[in-house]
């Protein structure tokens, strides 16, 4: 199944400059190990700018954050075969987080067929950065943005108020979007959430909660 959603333009040139936050960066570098197309615009982009990374050092790998797996030069094949795009593989940036197979992850509960499985950052970074499974059929509660939000399709779909997304495609949100995701009845669906901000939930049992999610 061809990937259908991509980010923005304004997204992917803000992670070819390297001002993009953390959290959505990680989003973008693991949707770019997928998306060859989205790969070659982020190269031209950088090829475009190169003048303002003349200065840049590669970031050492001394810390297992975010932040150490994130290059501003990404480089992905074009072609891939069917086997790399499997729906158990990880993409290249989650590898050294998850490993390779998504089955593996020690997922925690976080409601009823929901789990979650939260992914460190850099001390002091702001956002959220978290891989979500969720069980056939099962909806998300309703809610708004209090910021950006990336979501990457790695296993499975769901629906909403934007469309259909499946493996590999992203969920482009902000501040204006409210939505209400459903999993697929067949496999549900496995995620990777980026958020600049908590969510704004509009029941009243999500927002009581929220403190213990973490959302």
């Amino acid at each position: 199944m061809p990937i259908i959603h991509h980010p923005d333009d304004a997204t992917l040139m803000s992670f070819a400059a390297g001002s993009l936050g953390e959290a959505l960066s990680a989003v973008i570098a693991s949707h770019i190990d997928l998306c060859p197309r989205c790969a070659a615009e982020v190269r031209q982009m950088e090829h475009v700018g190169a003048a303002l990374f003349d200065g840049l050092k590669p970031t050492g790998m001394s810390s297992l954050t975010v932040a150490s797996l994130l290059r501003h030069d990404v480089s992905v094949k074009a072609e891939r075969t069917e086997t790399e795009v499997a729906g158990g593989i990880v993409p290249g940036p989650l590898t050294r987080f998850v490993g390779a197979d998504l089955d593996q992850i020690p997922w925690k509960r976080l409601g009823i067929g929901v789990w979650h499985y939260p992914l460190p950052l850099s001390p002091g970074v702001k956002g959220d950065l978290r891989l979500l499974k969720v069980a056939p059929g099962q909806a998300m509660p309703e809610h708004g943005h209090g910021g950006a939000e990336l979501t990457l399709l790695l296993r499975g779909s769901y629906r909403d108020e934007v469309g259909t997304f499946r493996r590999g495609d992203v969920a482009d949100l902000d501040e204006d979007v409210e939505h209400r995701p459903v999993a697929s009845l067949d496999e549900g669906c496995i995620c990777l959430i980026a958020s600049e901000e908590k969510a704004r939930f509009r029941g009243l049992m999500a927002r009581l909660v929220q403190p213990l999610t973490g959302f």
